[in-house]
This record gives structure tokens, C-alpha cells and sequence, in this order.
């Protein structure tokens, strides 16, 4: 009998750009990001997994974005543009690094924004570069409200607040603030086309390398952003412009209350009249920096927990119906067949497992659910899906050097029986993720590195403190990538290669 071919499988590496080394104060788009491609491509690595790239707002979470479609000010390399003679050599000294382990956000905002508009001071006193203009027309769907929304954004604040003319929308009054602040639009121009040219050198990079980016949607928009301020119509809002309803998700055993995300939520019937016309576009865009699509909180488009915004927990919720199978056919016809994945990580139902299914987009595993019960858990390496992508860990977990610190008796028996003997150290656990049944494997920086909690980058639930993990020059100096292309040989992961036992 002859076994249905199977499609590749590969391996891959976590770490969102903010952490990566460097001279900064934080990770960007510069000649250090090159370093770490060429690192994974030494590995054999096919995968660079990365978090949203938009501007991040409230406790700098990238799932927070004040716009879904720009990129965060911060990831603009300083080098790049001293490269273009945009800075100078004093322009690049001053920056915060007290801690070259952590990103201190509130430093490096202050030191990149001014170096940012030093920059824009010199580029202007050259003729516009041909390429600014072809950047111009493929953002044109977002790009002037966005660098608008920024102009009144630093004038007025939230923009629930604004003036009336200009919180509604108002034609007369969006022609006077584009006049009034013309410079700050063209600067906030500036410095997008200056992202977005970096990280599509940069990808490129990657893709020459044999190194395919994965990017990240999350299914929601934070409040405060350019895109529901300049797409009203299709948010759940009241006449002032503030949601009714909110995000969240339902009572767990994670929490007792749920969890009150505070995300607008989506009138969907508005959408599908308009043939989603703003979540297509949204796509299109992110195949312009991205080779594959992972969906954050999947399970929105088949049902999403509705929460009534004077509520101040999550208990009293419902669920409201999403597009289903019809939003990704309109995406669809519009796009063709965009490589997706799926988070279907939570609370996920026979019908939202239905939709995964019938549309055929990979999910996620994670280890570290593994060996909370008995040999059926559904995440173990070897139950699960051949077309899901096993994870060691996420973003919203502790590294697994920090998991297994602190894994209860239960749970060190039966991942000790798993192994086969007492777990030695981190790169047991990726062995396993390795070892699996999955397609796809991917391991986050800080578990290829062993670290602990400390290096944890976000805890779920806590608004403060996330996201300022960094990888130090020695780390990433002393990374040795023979031994994950060893195990990528060993277990098939790394294309072309014929193992010899």
C-alpha cells in the first residue's frame, strides 16, 4: 500500500523584531535582523515567526495597535538611515540601553521620535525618491487617514474626544486639519515609507535565505486607532463613537471573571454588505511584508463573546455569530488562496474546529498543555494534527525553561514516563516538538536560547511590564545553530537533506 504524500515538514524560530540586539535601545529593521536571519538560515531553519508589526498603543502590546495596517515607529533602523545620510554620527549616540536584556519603551519613544524628525529635517531637502511615490499609491487605503489620525491624534488625544466635525468625519473639516497639519502628515508619511522600505529589503533578506516570514492578525483593533476612527460604520458604536458592546472572552478555568478585552466589535452584517471590503484590504496589505497569515483569535469569525461596555468583567458576555466560511470565500476571490494559520488555542468549539477544517488552514499545538492529563491529551506529539504547527511555547506563555521549573509532580511524571527518563533541560522539550507528527515546528528565540521566566514576554491578563524582552549581543553570539540543524536532519525538517544514520 502506497502513503499519501505528505506535505514538508519544517521548523522555525519565534522572536518578534523589538527583540532583537542592538544599539537602541530596542530591536529594529537594521543590520542586527540580517544577523539573526543569517543565524536560523545556518540552522536550516525555513520559518521566521514574528508579531504584529503595527504602531503599539496601551502597555506597547503589538496586539494593540493604533493602526492595523502601519508599522511601529520604534522597528525603523537608525543605521539604515544614517546609510541614506540622514543622520549623522552624533545623531546615533545618546540612545537608552541601561539594560541591553529589556526595552525601556518610554526612553526609546523619546529617542527615536527625535531622531526620526532629524531625519525628516535632511530628507527634505532632497528631491522625493521615485519609490516614495509607488508607497504612496499601494497604501492608499490607509495611509492618509492613518498619518491624520497621528497629526490630531499628538493635538487632541482620543479621538471619542475630538471635536465633533472632526470625530464625525466631516469632509470640511478633514480639508482643514490636512492643511493645518500638513508638516506632521508628511512626516508621519516619512517615516512609514522609511519602515516599509527597510522591511521589505529585509524580508527579502530572508526569502534569499530560504527563510519564510510568518505575521500575525489579531482579529481585533484597539479603540483608539485610525482604524476604527476612520471606519466607523462598520464597529459595533454608539452615536458618539464609543462601543457598545467589547471583546472578550467568557469565565475560564483560567479566570474566574473571563477576561474583558475592551476591543470594538465588528458589525459583520455592515461587512458583508460591503463584501469586507476593509478586512480584504487589510489582507492585501500584509502579503505586501508577510509569506504566510497567521490569524490571531480565530474563533472571532465563527462566534465572538460580546460583552455590554458597563460591564466590568467578562461574566456577563454572550456569543454573537461571526461571517464563517463566507468572509474567507470573499477573501478568497479577491486574493486567491493566502497561505494561512490559525490560532485555535482557548475555548474552541466542534464548530470553530469545523470551520478550521473545511477551510483547511493549519492550527496550533503547544507543549506546554501537553501533560496536564492522561495519553489522550490532544497536544501531545503524538496526537496531534500532521497539518498543525507545534509550538514549545508562545508569547503568552513562560519559557519553557520557566515551565518546567514550576510544572507540578502530576505533570513532571507523566512528561518524564513521555520521555522516557527525567527531563535534563529545555532541549529535551524541543526534541519532542521536533519529534512530532506536526508538518511544522517552531520554538520560540527564548527556549533555542534556554532561558528562564525572566525572559518571558508577555503574561496574558497583566496589563504592565510585557513585551520589553531582548536577546543580548552574547547571547546571540554564543547561539550555536549546529545543534538545531541536527535535530532538523534528524527528524526531517530540513529540506534537501538526507540523514545518514
Amino acid at each position: 500500500m502506497t502513503c499519501p504524500q505528505r506535505a514538508p515538514r519544517r521548523a522555525g524560530v519565534l522572536l518578534h523584531p523589538t527583540s532583537l540586539p542592538g544599539r537602541y535601545g530596542i530591536g529594529d529593521f537594521g543590520w542586527q535582523a540580517r544577523r539573526f536571519i543569517d543565524l536560523i538560515a545556518e540552522a536550516r531553519q525555513g520559518l521566521w515567526q514574528i508579531m504584529p508589526l503595527g504602531p503599539a498603543g496601551p502597555g506597547n502590546s503589538p496586539y494593540a495597535a493604533r493602526s492595523s495596517f502601519a508599522f511601529n515607529p520604534l522597528l525603523v533602523s537608525p543605521d539604515s538611515l544614517a546609510e541614506r545620510g540622514w543622520l549623522v554620527g552624533e545623531d546615533l549616540d545618546g540612545a537608552p540601553g541601561a539594560d541591553p536584556g529589556h526595552v525601556d519603551f518610554d526612553a526609546v519613544k523619546h529617542w527615536k521620535r527625535d531622531r526620526l524628525h532629524r531625519a525628516f529635517e535632511r530628507y527634505q531637502r532632497e528631491p522625493e525618491p521615485p519609490d516614495f511615490a509607488d508607497f504612496r499609491e499601494a497604501a492608499a487605503a490607509w495611509l492618509p487617514d492613518f498619518c491624520l489620525f497621528m497629526a490630531l491624534r499628538a493635538r487632541h488625544g482620543w479621538w471619542a474626544e475630538w471635536p465633533e466635525g472632526l470625530r464625525r468625519r466631516d469632509p470640511l473639516a478633514l480639508a482643514e486639519a490636512c492643511e493645518c497639519f500638513a508638516d506632521a502628515i508628511r512626516f508621519h508619511e516619512f517615516v512609514q515609507w522609511c519602515a516599509h522600505s527597510q522591511w521589505v529589503s529585509l524580508r527579502q533578506y530572508a526569502n534569499e535565505r530560504g527563510v519564510e516570514v510568518v505575521g500575525d492578525i489579531p482579529i481585533f483593533v484597539d479603540h483608539n486607532s485610525a482604524d476604527v476612527w476612520a471606519h466607523q460604520e462598520i464597529f459595533k458604536l454608539d452615536e458618539r463613537g464609543l462601543p457598545f458592546v467589547v471583546a472578550g472572552v467568557p469565565p475560564d478555568a483560567f479566570s474566574s471573571t473571563g477576561q474583558r478585552w475592551g476591543n470594538p466589535l465588528y458589525d459583520w452584517d455592515r461587512l458583508r454588505d460591503r463584501g469586507y471590503d476593509w478586512w480584504i484590504d487589510r489582507f492585501r496589505w500584509m502579503l505586501h511584508q508577510v509569506d504566510i497569515v497567521r490569524i490571531d483569535h480565530f474563533r472571532g469569525f465563527q462566534a465572538a463573546w460580546e460583552v455590554p461596555a458597563h460591564e466590568h468583567t467578562a461574566e456577563n458576555g454572550y456569543w454573537v455569530h461571526g461571517p464563517g466560511r463566507d468572509f474567507f470565500d470573499h477573501a478568497r476571490h479577491a486574493l486567491g488562496n493566502v497561505p494561512i494559520v490559525v490560532e485555535d488555542l482557548g475555548l474552541i468549539t466542534d464548530d470553530v474546529r469545523a470551520l478550521r477544517d473545511e477551510l483547511g488552514y493549519p492550527g496550533m499545538d503547544v507543549l506546554q498543555f501537553a501533560f496536564g492529563d492522561d495519553a489522550r491529551n490532544p497536544y501531545l506529539p503524538h496526537n496531534v494534527c500532521p497539518s498543525s504547527i507545534m509550538y514549545t511555547g508562545t508569547h503568552d506563555n513562560d519559557t519553557t525553561a520557566g515551565w518546567l521549573a514550576t510544572l507540578d509532580p502530576a505533570s513532571h511524571t507523566r512528561l518524564t514516563r513521555y520521555l522516557g527518563h527525567e527531563p535534563r533541560d529545555v532541549r529535551d522539550i524541543i526534541r519532542l516538538a521536533y519529534a512530532s507528527v506536526a508538518e511544522t515546528a517552531i520554538v520560540p528565540m527564548q527556549d533555542v536560547l534556554g532561558l528562564g521566566s525572566e525572559a518571558r514576554m508577555n503574561v496574558p491578563g497583566q496589563a504592565d511590564g510585557n513585551w520589553t524582552w531582548r536577546m543580548t549581543e552574547a547571547q546571540m553570539e554564543t547561539c550555536d545553530p549546529a545543534w538545531l540543524r541536527e535535530l532538523g536532519e534528524t527528524y526531517g525538517r530540513v529540506p534537501g537533506v538526507n540523514t545518514s544514520w
